[in-house]
């Protein structure tokens, strides 16, 4: 079947497997119709990321799984990190999405996972708000392509990151959020049911294990012998799978290699896994030159449909043991293709109340019997038969033990035996306490707990929300507490606060009384007594509820201390100095470190020097303006940026201020969004400082001839001088150890009107030092910054609630100024992958259609001949839209990333291996891939026949001669997609 002149090839059979019972309605209410996806198309274990290089754990696994068991990965891309920095070139916005797409599939191509779905959602700043993530992404039309390409290509597995927040960014929280809901969504004929319908007709799909933030912690196991679980005890309840990564792969090193590695060997798949974990160069990462030992990365498993081996047993050690029941039958003898999982009634359980626990069977089930493994003390009904058939649900009691411990999962296993084969399953429940006190949620932690409840409550098992607040120093906040009522009876108690010395509280205790299923809040007044930020911002206050007998539950509470301040007036003029009167406030304190401190240098460097003296500020107002006199110690001058690099402050000396206006981005769940963030860089090739605006309203650049005008009015002086090279050949000195920086911010360029009685505010110093590559005299515009701050926590650029807070007395904001902020603008829009000759590519190959879009068959290609010095196409449409051609030469699967001396590293392996110390560089990427982009054009498509000319050089033909192709996509009016792959001789 010619795949090119079409994309969306079905494989089609009678039958599908029983589905889980979500999903069994899907029957019904479809036709006679089952897709099956043929092998071009099926992936046996999908992972699913946010962002090009968060899948770099998948490369070793994928390895060893394709080569040993012919299994075929592949990753579900949601965005392909246009939203960053560039550390290799000048790409941003979706050039860089092309050049980051490359990169990503460079890691991945020699493990054989050459399927890379990208979905085209656009990346933004770093962030930890998931809610924030869902408004960029549009959050349904991103889960119906996670869904297609679900039902497109029938994984069995799928690993991906968690969705909890300790996934730290938001965008991997809602990547992670995307796992359990693409299953549920994917299984269940009532989401998105024009999928399962028409000519492109696909089915319901259930996968059967998934992997997303299950616990790996344990003892034993190995990483020095094939089997690498074989004895490994996980520390939780989750079931952990490993696999080995010291199999010999097909790669080989080459003659000369930096390593000394004998030419001609084979690397083992940690070391090819190594090196694609390093090929994103854009992302700031570099050549990797070491040599590797075997390891062996383990999964912790969160929901399964098919039976499978506990850790318990020896053939859980295997390195294919994630496979059993998915793709390989389950040594225990039951079929390929039978689902076993459990259920609960409920997943909260209070000890000493039942509940109940269902087995599942669906398949082909002989006689038998099940019988239920609970913990010591509980107890349970059974065993109970099965009669065989292909259908059974055994429905037990279950009774945790009275003094069951509160507060943590419990496991439940069920063995289903037969006269020749048995299949064990777990599932976990969690003990709570009859009365339970948390600490009443807000903005993204209250968030996600609904989310929990409404959307995917078989993600509970990976925890609820942590209990966080902030406060500013020397103030007072409310403390309110939730009772929930677990039981089955009235609960009466009180609740207290554990507190250290520098706070205090209304009432030592307060008490509540709460019906069965109901709620009751509690709340304290709660003052913090300190005059000065605390060496340790954050403080664990224990809220302790007692209920019933005197037993007493409990949860933390972690609540962060920022600094405040008061920003009076005066008139200052900017012009590098704080001459008297203009700066009569406090001294903001810059000097404390909250990421990089390995960084640091000698006694001159971070923020400090051998006096004392530190980095530091002051700030005042005057009519409708803040002034800032920023003063930095650094013994070092960083790379100095083009203009065209004056974003991603981060990698470059630079001073970020933070301001939100309002002081309540964090609560509005728009994070850094509704804020002003302007990252100032003290000093450039061009001889002065620039500045731009990131990860905030409105961000992109700021000065200079790239101003996109989203911060007028912005003045800046700098006292630094550029040492007027990036040669680390000469002095990087700066003079008096360090500069001085005075900046003029209108508050007319905030978001919002400012709220004089609580500005958030932050000001966060970049430190970067000598970045040259080993070997080499060059600094180069990579991160390796250390972070400073006056409110100085890690990831404290993203989150509001933990700046400082600052009030300006005497200052009314303009009647007119909005106090809503407007919605945030990104500035760069991601790829659409009908741009990409890579996505283009891989849809004709797999049939998946574009970035999991809606497919169409209306344009046909009738002809495409290269005659004379052009390429001449006929094509019929039965529709309008847009149709894109790309003539590529070479190899575009995966075109490399570094540049070697190695003359013996033949393809597919060239260019990963070092044989000089200068080896590693990056080729140039634009405007034509490397190379690999001969020509491209684009066509309006109209109803009927069209003749389509694409001229060429003598030099582009000549260049076609090396594998040419011509890719087209085609878009409808409707947005579906259609993409095309004709060889051009």
């Amino acid at each position: 079947m010619k795949r090119f002149v079409g994309f969306l090839v079905l494989g089609l059979l009678a039958v599908l497997p029983a589905l889980p019972a979500q999903a069994q309605s899907a029957q019904s209410a479809q036709s006679t119709h089952r897709y099956v996806a043929d092998r071009q198309t099926k992936i046996d274990v999908m992972g699913e990321w946010a962002h090009p290089d968060d899948d770099t754990s998948f490369i070793g696994p994928c390895g060893v799984w394709h080569q040993q068991y012919g299994v075929k990965c592949g990753v579900i891309m949601v965005t392909r990190g246009e939203g960053g920095g560039n550390a290799a070139g000048t790409e941003l916005g979706p050039d860089l999405g092309l050049r980051r797409e490359n990169e990503d599939r460079v890691a991945h191509y020699r493990s054989g996972t050459v399927d890379i779905f990208n979905l085209d959602r656009i990346d933004f700043f770093y962030n930890q708000s998931a809610p924030l993530t869902q408004y960029f992404w549009d959050e349904q039309e991103t889960l119906r392509r996670v869904t297609r390409v679900i039902r497109e290509t029938q994984p069995e597995v799928y690993i991906g990151f968690t969705p909890t927040q300790a996934a730290g960014h938001g965008n991997h929280q809602q990547a992670g959020r995307l796992i359990w809901e693409g299953v549920l969504a994917a299984a269940d004929p009532n989401m998105f049911p024009e999928q399962l319908k028409g000519p492109h007709a696909l089915s319901t799909w259930q996968v059967k294990k998934v992997f997303s933030g299950g616990s790996t912690a344990g003892t034993g196991g190995t990483t020095t012998a094939a089997n690498c679980t074989t004895g490994f005890t996980p520390s939780g309840v989750d079931t952990v799978a490993g696999v080995w990564t010291g199999y010999n792969s097909p790669y080989t090193w080459p003659a000369g290699n930096s390593q000394g590695q004998t030419a001609g060997t084979p690397k083992i798949w940690q070391q090819v896994s190594d090196e694609g974990r390093a090929a994103y160069p854009t992302q700031s990462r570099v050549m990797y030159k070491g040599v590797s030992t075997p390891a062996c990365p383990r999964f912790g498993m969160t929901e399964s449909f098919v039976p499978f081996q506990p850790n318990s047993s020896t053939q859980a050690g295997r390195d294919d043991a994630i496979l059993f029941g998915a793709t390989k039958p389950d040594p225990g003898g039951l079929p390929l293709g039978t689902l076993e999982y459990l259920t609960f009634s409920r997943f909260y359980n209070v000890a000493g109340e039942p509940f109940q626990a269902t087995l599942h069977l669906r398949g082909k089930l002989a006689k038998g019997n099940v019988q239920l493994t609970v913990p010591a003390g509980w107890t349970t009904d059974g065993p109970k038969p099965v009669r065989g058939g292909s259908s059974a649900d055994v429905t037990f009691t279950v009774t945790p033990a009275a003094d069951a411990t509160a507060g943590q999962n419990a496991k439940i296993s069920a063995l289903y035996s037969t006269k020749r084969a048995t299949g064990y399953t777990e599932n976990v429940v969690r003990i709570v306490s009859a009365a339970e006190g948390r600490f009443q949620r807000w903005g993204n932690w209250q968030e996600y707990d609904e989310w929990l409840q409404n959307t995917a409550p078989q993600a509970d098992r990976l925890g609820r929300s942590p209990a966080i607040q902030s406060m500013g120093i020397g103030q007072t906040i409310d403390v309110p507490v939730v009772v929930h009522n677990w039981s089955a009876e009235q609960q009466t108690g009180a609740v207290s606060l554990d507190l250290p010395s520098n706070l205090r509280v209304d009432a030592d205790n307060k008490p509540y009384d709460v019906a069965p299923g109901a709620d009751v809040t509690v709340t304290f007044k709660l003052t913090n007594t300190d005059t000065s930020l605390p060496a340790q911002q954050n403080v664990a206050i224990p809220i302790r509820t007692s209920y019933g007998d005197g037993t007493t539950g409990s949860e933390t509470l972690t609540l962060t201390l920022v600094p405040t301040t008061v920003i009076p007036q005066a008139t200052p003029v900017v012009d590098g100095k704080a001459e008297a009167g203009e700066y009569p406030g406090l001294t903001l304190d810059l000097g404390r470190i909250w990421q990089g401190a390995s960084g640091c240098t000698g006694v001159d460097d971070c923020g400090v020097s051998a006096t004392g003296e530190g980095s530091t500020a002051k700030v005042s107002w005057s009519d409708d303006a803040l002034y800032f006199f920023v003063h930095i110690r650094d013994d070092y001058q960083s790379y100095a940026v083009t203009p065209a690099e004056c974003v991603g402050h981060w990698q470059a000396d630079s001073v970020e201020i933070l301001l939100d206006p309002r002081g309540t981005a964090s609560q509005d769940l728009k994070d850094t969004a509704n804020t002003f963030k302007l990252g100032i860089f003290p000093f450039s090739q061009s001889g002065g400082p620039c500045w731009e605006r990131d990860a905030d309203n409105h961000q992109g650049y700021s000065s200079g001839s790239l101003d996109t005008g989203n911060a007028p009015g912005v003045q800046v002086a700098s006292t630094a001088q550029w040492v007027g090279s990036n040669e680390t050949t000469v002095p990087h000195a700066y003079a008096n150890g360090g500069y001085d920086l005075e900046v003029k911010i209108p508050l007319a360029d905030l978001p919002a009107a400012v709220d004089p009685s609580r500005l958030g505010l932050n000001i966060t110093p970049y430190d970067n030092d000598d970045t040259s590559a080993p070997g080499t005299t060059t600094l180069r515009h990579i991160d390796m910054s250390t972070r400073l701050g006056w409110s100085a926590l890690g990831s404290v650029q993203s989150d509001p609630y933990r700046w400082g807070l600052a009030t300006l007395p005497g200052y009314t904001p303009p009647a007119d100024r909005p106090t809503t902020p407007a919605p945030p603008d990104v500035s760069n829009p991601n790829l659409n992958g009908a741009l990409s000759p890579q996505t283009i590519a891989q849809s004709v190959r797999n049939g998946v259609p574009i970035s999991g879009r809606v497919p169409t068959d209306d344009l046909k290609i009738r002809s495409a001949a290269l005659r004379g010095n052009a390429v001449q196409l006929v094509t019929s449409s039965k529709g309008t839209g847009t149709a894109r051609a790309f003539l590529t030469s070479g190899e575009i699967g995966a075109i490399p990333v570094w540049t070697t001396s190695c003359t013996s590293d033949p393809a597919p392996d060239y260019g990963f291996t070092p044989c000089a110390i200068t080896d590693g560089a990056t080729p140039p990427w634009s405007p034509d891939m490397s190379g690999h982009l001969v020509k491209q054009a684009s066509q309006k498509v109209t109803r009927g026949v069209q003749h389509w000319t694409i001229p060429l050089t003598a030099a582009q033909r000549l260049q076609l001669k090396d594998h040419g192709h011509l890719l087209v996509s085609y878009e409808t009016t409707k947005n579906e997609v259609q993409a095309f792959d004709i060889r051009i001789a």
